[in-house]
């Protein structure tokens, strides 16, 4: 990186961005820009989210991950719910993953949020979920990459991460009586602020090898691209564009 981008960065790193005021609790979470600013904006102890109420999942979920908060020993609560703040008709209900074939597949994974009582069970919130297949992807790939994030965490200090889902062809399909929408794919962005890099991917909604993981890294123009969203928006342009663009040659 040239000395002119890192003072550049340096500049970015030390503001502090604008955060909509519905967010406004969750600046720490969406601190290098919320990636869009959709009317159903959540903020939660651990995590914010924008839910899309037509396919009733989130569009992102985003929250900040440091070395002292992937060390929690919260246990796992698995109360599992609607979301109150979500009118019915607008949220998708246990019944609707009732006998589906597909899972309750966290976006803010519950082991990361094993660092605070409420932050845990606020993560089996509905509206933190998304249908995913089950062996060979949520309870497979998908938890191993989780894993790795927080392992990532561990090491750098700390991580910003995005996570949601893709609609890509063949996409339609839908479970329970209030038609829950079945990503054809998931995305999840790691930023790191301090390396100023960031790592992503786009996985295929289905039972997946793990050991295939780096075939699905892709760049976060790439996931802007499938999804529509604007992420890192808090970081100048040219910086966004450096870190944008990049594809890391390994899984971190």
């Amino acid at each position: 990186m040239s000395r002119t981008l890192l003072a550049i960065v340096s500049v970015v790193l030390l503001a502090t961005p604008a955060v909509p005021a519905d967010l406004g609790a969750c600046a720490g979470h969406v601190r290098y820009g919320a990636p869009s600013l959709d009317p159903d904006l959540l903020c939660r102890t651990g995590y914010a989210l924008s839910h899309d109420a037509a396919h009733k999942v989130p569009d992102w979920v985003a929250y900040r991950l440091t070395r002292n908060r992937v060390q929690g020993t919260v246990p796992r609560t698995n109360d599992f719910r609607p979301d109150p703040d979500l009118a019915p008709g607008r949220r998708s209900e246990l019944a609707d993953y009732r006998g589906s074939g597909f899972d309750r597949g966290h976006m803010a994974p519950a082991r990361t949020m094993a660092w605070d009582d409420r932050a845990m069970s606020q993560s089996f919130l509905l509206s933190n979920m998304a249908p995913q297949a089950g062996p060979g992807f949520n309870r497979g790939i998908w938890r191993v990459l989780e894993g790795l994030v927080r392992a990532w965490a561990q090491e750098r200090g700390e991580l910003f991460v995005v996570t949601g889902p893709v609609y890509g062809p063949g996409a339609g399909r839908t479970i329970g009586p209030n038609r829950v929408a079945v990503p054809t794919h998931f995305y999840k962005v790691v930023f790191d602020p301090v390396r100023v890099e960031a790592v992503a991917f786009i996985l295929p909604n289905q039972r997946l090898r793990t050991a295939d993981l780096p075939a699905y890294l892709a760049s976060v123009d790439e996931v802007e691209r499938r999804t529509g969203l604007d992420f890192l928006s808090a970081l100048s342009d040219p910086v966004e564009a450096v870190v944008e663009a990049a594809v890391p040659a390994r899984v971190w």
